[in-house]
């Protein structure tokens, strides 16, 4: 697990970059003081603010040691302007003192020192405002999202800091919503998918503990036990599968394969499953030669669940299509079929785990299969995705180059 990153402790850099800064601009000051009057008004004028300059450093940097003893942003942001007006303040006094100006000049830079002021620190209030605005309004976010709730965002728009922290808040929130929705998709696939072989397992128990029922009777029944104890099986290796693929914890060797000659060889295994069905599955012919980088077994998990997938919602007399083309950084293979194909609203969730689509499609298996095959593509480094299609489905999936 990743260090979340510290603040800089209070030491030097600080304090020696805030000295600097202040006897840099008291030289430049001067320097401009004595360019226009004389080297007696730059002296007079370093005396003034190097003193005030490092004044407003120290108790700046005192007020930064102590900022988690000041309380909230307002009351740090009230001492800041505070701490500028009062500068402001005394560094005007200063100079009508030194510079012998009349009192007639002393009061007129008094009260525009003091206008200045007061509209400066308004300024501040009214920008500080704004901004503890949005700050509340992320804080009040997270808190009911502590609570419970999805359905809330900040509603903080801009491009400054304050607006790119609410939106990292608003995506996390969209993500956590996502997350706890597919999560309770899953208990309920899961729950649904366990609920009806056990089901059954427990009537064929029962019968078979029945007295009534004969010898051949109970061997059917105990096959059908077989039957379903084998179906919960397959779910549960197919649940671990999905989950060790998706945190990434299953190693898998990857070599060079001749993809056209895999797909090849899938759709021939696929043959007799289609022909029960009475449809028609072919691979359009691919070079040979073309090399992937991939896990032999793991790829034709993928093919497999792609065309058994395409056969199962293809009516008969149909055709499956399998096609593989090289394109820029590695090989498209696209699975194409002529069923009822998916609607528009349902396009997004297809390979979702427990997704079986509507009712004018079948609704075999567990709907492990589009999710499983997402899995192994993602962990090759490729892509999978539902394309366009005027009729049925096609299902394409990019896989890199060796």
């Amino acid at each position: 697990m990743s260090a979340l990153p510290t603040r800089r402790p209070l030491g030097l850099p600080g304090w020696g970059g805030g000295v600097a800064l202040a006897l840099l601009l008291a030289a430049a000051a001067s320097a401009v003081v004595a360019l226009l009057y004389d080297t007696a008004g730059a002296w007079a004028t370093a005396q003034i603010l190097v003193p005030l300059g490092l004044t407003t450093v120290l108790v700046t940097q005192l007020l930064v040691h102590r900022r988690l003893q000041l309380g909230g942003l307002r009351r740090q942001a009230a001492l800041l302007g505070v701490l500028v007006a009062g500068q402001l303040a005394v560094g005007v006094a200063l100079f009508v003192s030194l510079m012998f100006l009349s009192t007639h000049d002393a009061i007129f830079t008094a009260l525009i020192a003091g206008y200045a002021s007061a509209l400066g620190l308004w300024s501040a209030r009214r920008l500080g405002r704004e901004a503890m605005a949005d700050v509340d309004a992320i804080r009040g976010t997270l808190d009911a999202v502590g609570k419970g709730r999805r359905d809330v965002r900040t509603g903080v728009a801009g491009d400054n800091e304050i607006a790119r922290l609410a939106g990292e808040v608003d995506a996390m929130v969209s993500m956590l919503d996502n997350v706890e929705r597919a999560r309770h998709t899953l208990i309920a696939g899961v729950s649904h998918d366990l609920r009806t072989p056990i089901t059954a397992l427990r009537l064929l128990a029962e019968a078979i503990d029945d007295d009534i029922a004969d010898v051949e009777t109970r061997r059917r029944y105990a096959a059908r036990m077989g039957t379903h104890v084998r179906a919960l099986g397959a779910l549960i290796d197919d649940l671990f599968e999905l989950t060790r693929l998706e945190r990434a914890d299953l190693a898998m060797t990857m070599e060079q394969i001749d993809l056209a000659e895999l797909v090849e060889e899938t759709v021939a295994a696929m043959q007799p499953a289609a022909e029960e069905r009475m449809v028609l599955v072919s691979a359009l012919r691919a070079e040979r030669g073309d090399f992937a980088r991939a896990n032999p077994e793991k790829l034709q998990r993928v093919l497999f669940n792609l065309i058994q997938n395409a056969i199962r919602h293809t009516p008969p007399d149909g055709t499956v299509t399998v096609r593989t083309v090289r394109v820029d950084g590695g090989f498209e293979v696209e699975v194409a079929d002529t069923g009822v194909g998916i609607p528009e609203e349902q396009r997004d969730q297809i390979f979702q785990p427990f997704f079986r689509g509507d009712s004018s499609r079948t609704q075999d298996g567990a709907g492990l299969g589009l999710a499983i095959s997402r899995a192994i593509v993602e962990a090759h480094g490729g892509r999978i995705w539902l394309a366009p299609s005027e009729a049925g489905a096609r299902v394409r999936f990019l896989l890199p180059s060796g």
